[in-house]
């Protein structure tokens, strides 16, 4: 729903490439868009994420419909607007433990049935010469792909029906007589719109609470590191079949699996951990060691390479692992989305999407039921 008595159609909070993805896709319809971030454009999860575009860690259901409408969505992106680093490099899942192979081809199996392009791989050298040996079982998924993440957000705010204010921090939300969310109060004045979009990433919790319609999203660290530029020794992301149970863990402590992948400049990015420590950015050499050991021991002739830097970010994480996109009931006029975690980069596209048309009133290409907001109150 919009109005023609709001000066701004749809007010987004967040800058980082979910807020740029639901702007883009309401503006491509013609909405006057403004997006307003206290930081700046991808300074939250986005800039520190690795732009990962990925169907292979989704089990079936709705969040890999998601994805899977995101995967080409994002196609469509980078033929339409282009400029930032869209990569369809592929994704190589690995596993040198006999008791995870069964469980992985299983998944393997429901992906191919919800629509993933998924081949077992019989001499993973080909794919991959430097993996260390011993691989019991690899799966090649062509779809996955990487964008350069921050890239991604700015070249999707670059649209002549986006304005985007930075430096604004959001104080409260702003009512009508009805009880209809009709803008809100910032650190630098009032905006007044026809509908309000939370995209806050991993502020998420602290935002929607002070707007009045709390949603428990929280962050969870992870930590990513950078090597020196190299000729190109990995030319897939991979990552092992533990990663898919760390992503779907709800442990509080430190969890690190392997996952290696290049970049086209050169740098190979190793990840990835998680934990639950609030906003702390400090104290994470113990995860630097856990995460350079586990890729040298997937790929051997990472010893010798240097590690030039290390950056920490957070993710969204929602209690159930699902996001939160869709309406919010207990306040007419705000929406949601944020709580993807560590996929936010890959379902940008889709949610955009998805929730454009469900602002609009029409049918959505994916059943939002499971990412409701109201599944929250209902659970308390």
């Amino acid at each position: 729903m919009t109005s023609e008595r709001y000066g701004i159609d749809l007010l987004v909070i967040g800058a980082g490439v979910i807020g740029a993805a639901v702007a883009h896709h309401a503006a491509a319809t013609g909405m006057r868009v403004t997006v307003v971030d206290r930081q700046g454009v991808a300074g939250g999860s986005t800039g520190a994420g690795e732009g990962n575009l990925l169907v292979s860690d989704k089990t079936p259901g709705p969040e890999l419909d998601l994805a899977i409408l995101s995967s080409r969505l994002w196609s469509d992106l980078a033929a339409e607007v282009g400029g930032f680093e869209y990569e369809t490099k592929g994704g190589l899942v690995v596993t040198s433990r006999a008791d995870t192979v069964d469980g992985l081809r299983d998944l393997v199996a429901g992906q191919r049935r919800s629509g993933v392009t998924a081949t077992e791989v019989d001499d993973v050298a080909q794919l991959e010469p430097h993996l260390r040996d011993g691989i019991r079982a690899a799966v090649h998924y062509p779809q996955d792909a990487q964008v350069m993440p921050a890239l991604a957000a700015a070249r999707l705010l670059d649209h002549p029906n986006i304005a985007v204010h930075t430096g604004v921090t959001v104080t409260g939300a702003v009512t009508s007589h009805r009880g209809r969310m009709v803008g809100v109060v910032t650190s630098q004045g009032q905006y007044s719109c026809g509908n309000v979009v939370v995209a806050a990433g991993a502020a998420t919790g602290q935002l929607s609470t002070v707007l009045g319609a709390p949603i428990p999203i929280t962050p969870r660290r992870g930590v990513v590191l950078v090597t020196a530029a190299m000729p190109p020794l990995v030319r897939h992301k991979v990552y092992t079949a533990d990663y898919l149970a760390d992503v779907a863990s709800d442990d509080d402590a430190l969890q690190t699996s392997p996952v290696v992948e290049g970049t086209p400049a050169g740098p190979i990015l190793i990840g990835a951990s998680r934990e639950r420590v609030g906003f702390e950015r400090s104290r994470t050499q113990p995860v630097w060691r856990r995460l350079a050991a586990g890729a040298v021991d997937l790929f051997p002739v990472l010893r010798e390479v240097p590690v030039i830097r290390a950056y920490s970010g957070f993710r969204p994480f929602s209690p159930d692992h699902l996001p939160v996109i869709g309406p919010d009931d207990r306040l007419p006029g705000l929406w949601h989305a944020s709580g993807h975690e560590g996929a936010g980069v890959g379902l940008a596209a889709g949610t955009g999407r998805v929730l454009t048309q469900a602002i609009l009133g029409e049918l959505t290409d994916v059943d939002l039921a499971a990412f409701s907001p109201a599944r929250f109150e209902e659970a308390r």
